[in-house]
C-alpha cells in the first residue's frame, strides 16, 4: 500500500480524534480495515465513512458553541473562535493552578463582541467521563465565571447532569477552586458526569487566568 494512502487515512483519522475524539472502537476498525483496499476505492470508502459517522458525532450534540455564546451573552454578537496551542510552560503552569491533569495542548476560546466591545469568553473544555467524551463551554467575563453550558456529550443521556444543578455555576470567580462535594454537591447516578464538569471548571479558570484575564 502507497505512502500516500495510508497519509490519507491517518489525515482522517487524526481529525477525528482532534475535533470530536468520540469515534467508536468499531469505526475506528472499519478506517483500518479500509487499508486492505485498492487505491482508486479510498476516496469512497472515507466518503462513505464519514457520512456515517456524521450521524453519530452530531447525535451527541446538544447545542452549537456559537449559540450558545450568543444566547449567552447577546442574539446579536458576533462570536469568533480562536484554538490556541499552549507552550510547554504554560501547559504545565495551567495544569499545576488548576490541579486538574490536562489531556491536550490544544483549546478552543469564543470571544463574543459587539461594537467592537468584547461581551464575554467560552472556553470550551473537552474531557472523558467514563469511556467517552463530555464537551462543555465556560462562559467567563472579568473573571467571573458566568455560566455554563453542555455542547456535547457522548455517554448514556441518563448520567448527564440536569439544567438545575448546572446553574449552581454561576458568578463564582476564576480564582475559586471549586471541588466536588464541597463546594458542588455531587449527582446521584451521575457522580462522574458532576467531577467531570466541576474539574473541567477549574481548567477554565486556570486557562483564563493565564491567557485572558485583564486583557
Amino acid at each position: 500500500m502507497g505512502k500516500q494512502i495510508k497519509l490519507q487515512v491517518y489525515l482522517w483519522v487524526s481529525f477525528f480524534k482532534t475535533f470530536h475524539n468520540i469515534l467508536s472502537s468499531r469505526a475506528s476498525l472499519v478506517i483500518i480495515c479500509a487499508l486492505k483496499y485498492k487505491r482508486q476505492n479510498m476516496n469512497k470508502i472515507l466518503f462513505t465513512l464519514l457520512l456515517t459517522l456524521s450521524s453519530q458525532l452530531w447525535a451527541q450534540v446538544l447545542i452549537s458553541p456559537i449559540d450558545a455564546m450568543k444566547e449567552n451573552y447577546d442574539l446579536n454578537a458576533t462570536v469568533m473562535k480562536k484554538n490556541v496551542l499552549l507552550s510547554k510552560a504554560k501547559f504545565q503552569n495551567i495544569q499545576k493552578n488548576a490541579a486538574a491533569k490536562l489531556d491536550t495542548k490544544i483549546y478552543r476560546i469564543y470571544t463574543a463582541t459587539r461594537a467592537d466591545k468584547v461581551l464575554g469568553y467560552g472556553i470550551l473544555i473537552n474531557r472523558k467521563v467514563r469511556s467517552k467524551n463530555t464537551v462543555v463551554l465556560y462562559f467567563i467575563k472579568d473573571a467571573i465565571l458566568l455560566n455554563i453550558e453542555i455542547i456535547a456529550f457522548n455517554e448514556p443521556l441518563e448520567y448527564i447532569p440536569t439544567k438545575k444543578w448546572n446553574s449552581q455555576f454561576k458568578n463564582i470567580k476564576t480564582d475559586t477552586m471549586l471541588q466536588l462535594n464541597r463546594d458542588i454537591p455531587s449527582v446521584t447516578g451521575a457522580t462522574m458526569s458532576a467531577r467531570s464538569v466541576t474539574d473541567g471548571s477549574r481548567i477554565a479558570f486556570a486557562i483564563y487566568n493565564e491567557l485572558l484575564k485583564g486583557k
